[in-house]
């Protein structure tokens, strides 16, 4: 039996992962995943694959969800109050246009000292209304592509035995950012062969495999680039019809619910007869 052993929610994209022991999972993913967004000037969103120094700035927010403090090594802290009214701006997520509620002066500033370049906050807007593609579509908010990327410790105990093979060093499950980590299965990847599944109190539909980026050789705790690891590796085994390195799958949320640290996982439908049988 699969049973949750990690939570992590990323309320600023890019930034460091808030772990909990137990959490609301929205229709959009775990409550206030991706919710904000660092920009540039021409309002594209910074992501890890430029801007690697995002790794290192960790968000919090209070429990009634009004307050939002972000902190850095050398760069101390600041806290705003959460703005869900103001006008919105355009943003641009890869390109694709969408709006922002931006978060003020005070967090601009902190940010742009922190990352050494110009940059601002935004929010998503309450009636944000992104709808995300795949096998079983749904939304999210400034994520990639869905509301909850889910990973087994069996695939990245998997890849690390490989890795070791070629004389390199284990990686830790942060580089690969999920909000949803699965324990309690040998088989690696099994994930890829769940088509829905219940945790908790809700249901969730699979999307699609996760094509993975450079953001994966970001050493999570420094904010750097740390070499040619897991991508080499999973090019070697994990490669998808369109060439994409593959780990980890994204998941709509079908039902919204409570999670936990310890949840039973109940696979309710599996493409082909279940692993084992």
């Amino acid at each position: 039996m699969a049973t949750v052993v990690e939570l992590t929610s990323y309320p600023v994209k890019g930034c460091a992962g808030v772990p909990v022991s137990d959490a609301l999972l929205t229709e959009a993913g775990l409550r206030h995943d991706r919710s904000f967004m660092v920009i540039g000037e021409d309002g594209e969103c910074r992501t890890q694959r430029r801007d690697p120094r995002l790794a290192v700035i960790r968000p919090a927010i209070d429990l009634d969800g009004t307050r939002l403090t972000l902190s850095a090594p050398g760069e101390g802290e600041v806290a705003i109050d959460i703005d869900t009214t103001s006008a919105r701006r355009e943003v641009k997520l890869f390109h694709n246009p969408f709006l922002g509620i931006d978060q003020g002066d005070e967090a601009a500033t902190w940010l742009s000292q922190a990352l050494g370049a110009p940059s601002r906050l935004v929010r998503v807007p309450p009636e944000h209304d992104r709808v995300t593609e795949g096998w079983i579509p749904g939304t999210c908010g400034y994520a990639d592509s869905g509301a909850v990327h889910l990973v087994s410790r069996a695939s990245l105990d998997g890849l690390n035995r490989r890795i070791a093979e070629a004389g390199g060093a284990a990686l830790p499950m942060n580089r690969f950012r999920p909000g949803i980590v699965l324990g309690g299965w040998d088989e690696p990847h099994r994930e890829d062969r769940i088509r829905r599944i219940a945790i908790g109190g809700a249901e969730l539909g699979f999307a699609k495999r996760t094509g993975r980026c450079v953001v994966t050789t970001v050493d999570q705790n420094k904010g750097v680039k740390a070499g040619p690891e897991p991508l080499r590796t999973l090019a070697g085994y994990r490669r998808g019809p369109d060439g994409a390195t593959l780990f980890g799958c994204q998941f709509s949320v079908t039902r919204a619910g409570k999670l936990a640290i310890g949840d039973e996982v109940d696979v309710i439908e599996w493409d082909g007869p279940p692993p084992g049988e």
